[in-house]
């Protein structure tokens, strides 16, 4: 009996501390901010604790992990990127803090191999990729893209990895870049898989796990951009506004992500500050739009699902504090639980 005794409470801590995740939190930096925030989720009952700062550095907008989970990494928009070591405690330690050839740093993302990182500068227009040590840290850019012109100014804002592939968003030029990896080197494919009419400003993308569809949020035009991979290429299929059939304020998108199953998919507007939620055909990838729903806040620069997708957290600037939703798995609609406040949050990282 206190064999079985042992063994239930064993599997009750296991299962409870399984429960407990880390969330980073991404800032712009101020008098009340100091860098890279911490705090433990709770993915059974939705609680958010307090955060606390895991280490002081400036301006660490965009957040992305190793692929073992032992180093983070961040866009710091005074023009560098940095790579940290996570300590036990859920601290980091700066390894190192590279230049990125241009203000504004604004994304980074890793590959799956945790062999690169390509940073996105919003004030350079500029595209770089980062060999990553295999102690974690960061290498000086092998590649630079630069993507303005004579008559363009570019405006890069985020980029993914995808096998052999990098895909880029370029706001000033309205555009979606595509490279391939050829032996060492990446090399420019297209300039714009698709047109992008008028002046839609594409800022974010999500990409299907089989990287059949890419869903384009259009900072300006209030819009996503639905793409598919065709034989000879990409094709647009959708276009489909983030807004209430009722607003019509000014607003700018920011952030864009698909659920775990990939039957919804979610964006974020900076304006109407809301999230837009639209259900997925996987078939076609179509989608139609079932729900926008206030953040409980000002200017949701970024947001995330946790882990299990049952739950969607918001982060916004401008009030300050982060929003937890409850997710209805069954029909990708959201309603709100409670916030945390949190000094100018725009980053959110399970």
């Amino acid at each position: 009996m206190k064999y079985k005794l042992i063994v239930l409470l064993f599997f009750n801590y296991f299962f409870i501390d399984a429960q407990e995740l880390q969330l980073y939190i991404g800032t712009f930096t101020n008098e009340n901010s100091k860098g890279i925030y911490k705090a433990t989720f709770n993915s059974e009952t939705g609680d958010l604790s307090t955060p606390e700062l895991a280490i002081s550095i400036d301006d660490p907008g965009f957040l992305a992990y190793s692929p073992d989970r032992k180093y983070l990494y961040s866009a710091n928009a005074k023009g560098f990127a940095s790579s940290y070591k996570i300590n036990e405690d859920g601290t980091l330690s700066l390894l190192t803090r590279v230049g990125t050839h241009g203000k504004g740093a604004c994304h980074i993302a890793v590959n799956s191999e945790g062999s690169k990182a390509v940073v996105s500068t919003y004030g350079g227009g500029t595209v770089l990729v980062f060999p990553i040590n295999d102690d974690g840290s960061l290498a000086p850019a092998s590649q630079v893209f630069d993507h303005n012109t004579e008559n363009e100014k570019a405006r890069a804002h985020s980029a993914q990895f995808y096998k052999d592939e990098l895909f880029v968003a370029d706001l000033g030029r309205n555009a979606l870049y595509h490279y391939e990896l050829n032996s060492k080197n990446y090399e420019l494919q297209s300039e714009a898989i698709v047109p992008m009419e008028g002046n839609p400003g594409p800022r974010h993308f999500a990409l299907t796990k089989d990287g059949q569809f890419i869903y384009v949020i259009n900072e300006y035009g209030g819009s996503i951009t639905s793409i598919m991979r065709t034989d000879s290429g990409f094709k647009q299929i959708d276009f489909d506004s983030t807004l209430d059939e009722n607003y019509d304020g000014p607003n700018s998108c920011a952030d864009i992500h698909l659920s775990k199953g990939e039957s919804f998919l979610y964006g974020s507007n900076r304006g109407e500050n809301s999230i837009a939620i639209f259900e997925r055909n996987t078939k076609n990838g179509k989608i139609t739009k079932i729900q926008n729903i206030s953040v409980r806040g000002d200017w949701p620069r970024n947001f995330t699902l946790d882990p299990t997708g049952k739950f969607l957290l918001v982060a916004n600037k401008k009030s300050n504090n982060i929003s937890v939703f409850k997710v209805d798995k069954a029909s990708g609609k959201l309603s709100f639980l409670h916030d945390a406040k949190t000094p100018t949050p725009v980053c959110l990282l399970f």
